[in-house]
């Protein structure tokens, strides 16, 4: 495959932490869980993380992550014509919510509601709203592999480019918490009653959240940019339909193969952000996974915590905390910490979790994991400029 760097020329996110990339960073830093309040869902009561403490409709949250970038987007549209530009966009959205409500009215009143679309309920219709936001004609792709969907489109466009597809994408993906993911989640056992507190002895499950994250990318020269992907890999389980392999051989391969296609070795990577749900099966294979390739002392950490899983959203919204890092930005070297109770897992490998305000000497460098539902394990490596 050829590995040519894909550079990232700008990137717009929304989560807990908020909507702009300052005040994202500085909650980041800081290990600001306080936009993970706990709320209702039917009979449970439930760590939820949403945007401003509201839940969202799926495009809105969209709009919040493209509105910084939109300038840059408008630019590339104006460069490289509507056709050369194309957007793929990674969620597990299904339309349940509106689904749910149509029925509910229906039984109601014998009739669906006016807004009761077809399109409405459909995986691509985010992505489809993209294109039609920018007035953009090029190839319009959805991929829901699960929690990995967004990695999944970074995946396809690094390879569309490489065929000659496009000059210009939007790539990432948004999420929402529906009633049919909590209660599916919570059928699983795999929310936690309390903040998910990825690998110690005590995590119980993951906590859910609702964001967006969105990169404008294109691999020539023709705009200014801080940071590039320079390596992907991907593999599939497929022994389950929601737990991974317990060896971790699938997260393993997905990590190897990304190393492989940037062309670098384990320690030329200086931070990796972690999967790290907090549910017992992935953070036991994952820390395996882990320990099997890399040093104990690579800097690693789970976001979840700060922001909660944001399901298919998840690996663009960490890929992009990966970039924050990797700005010229960040002088002092600081990297997201792992916030948790501190209590090891005696069964886990050892991985060197981040403290809060801890500086680093070398910061070069990221890898950002994705596993999914299904087996799908994604890695991408990340690079400043």
């Amino acid at each position: 495959m050829n590995n040519r760097p894909l550079n990232i020329i700008d990137f717009g996110m929304a989560c807990s932490l908020g909507t702009s990339k300052e005040d994202i960073w500085r909650g980041l830093l800081s290990g600001d869980t306080s936009g993970v309040a706990r709320r209702f869902f039917y009979d449970m009561e439930r760590h939820i993380a949403l945007i401003n403490g509201e839940h969202r409709n799926i495009n809105y949250i969209s709009d919040l992550a493209l509105e910084s970038i939109a300038p840059a987007i408008e630019k590339a549209i104006s460069k490289f014509g509507k056709t050369r530009v194309a957007v793929l966009n990674g969620t597990c959205y299904k339309g349940s919510n509106a689904t749910v409500n149509a029925l509910r009215i229906y039984r109601e009143t014998g009739k669906f509601p006016d807004d009761c679309k077809l399109e409405v309920l459909q995986a691509d219709y985010p992505a489809k709203f993209i294109a039609k936001k920018f007035g953009i004609e090029g190839m319009t792709i959805s991929h829901s592999t699960a929690c990995a969907s967004s990695v999944s489109a970074m995946i396809s466009a690094k390879k569309m480019f490489e065929a000659g597809m496009c000059d210009a994408a939007i790539v990432g993906g948004t999420d929402v918490i529906s009633d049919t993911i909590m209660l599916g989640f919570s059928a699983l056992e795999a929310i936690s009653p309390d903040l998910c507190n990825p690998f110690s002895v005590n995590r119980s499950g993951t906590t859910l959240g609702e964001g967006a994250a969105f990169f404008l990318l294109a691999n020539g020269d023709e705009f200014s940019f801080d940071s590039r992907i320079v390596g992907i890999g991907e593999s599939a389980d497929a022994s389950h339909m929601t737990a991974p392999i317990e060896s971790g051989e699938g997260a393993k391969k997905a990590m190897t193969l990304a190393l492989a296609n940037a062309g670098l070795k384990s320690d030329d990577i200086d931070y990796l952000n972690l999967h790290g749900t907090g549910t017992k099966l992935n953070d036991a294979m994952e820390s395996i996974a882990v320990s099997s390739i890399f040093p104990d002392t690579l800097p690693v950490s789970s976001t979840k915590p700060l922001t909660g899983h944001v399901l298919g959203a998840a690996g663009a919204l960490e890929l992009a905390f990966c970039c924050l890092a990797l700005s010229s930005k960040n002088k002092e070297k600081f990297l997201p910490p792992h916030i948790w109770d501190g209590v090891f897992d005696p069964a886990l490998p050892h991985l060197n979790f981040i403290p809060k305000g801890t500086k680093y000497n070398r910061l070069k460098r990221c890898m950002s994991n994705s596993f999914a539902f299904g087996g799908y394990n994604a890695s991408v490596i990340v690079e400043g400029t």
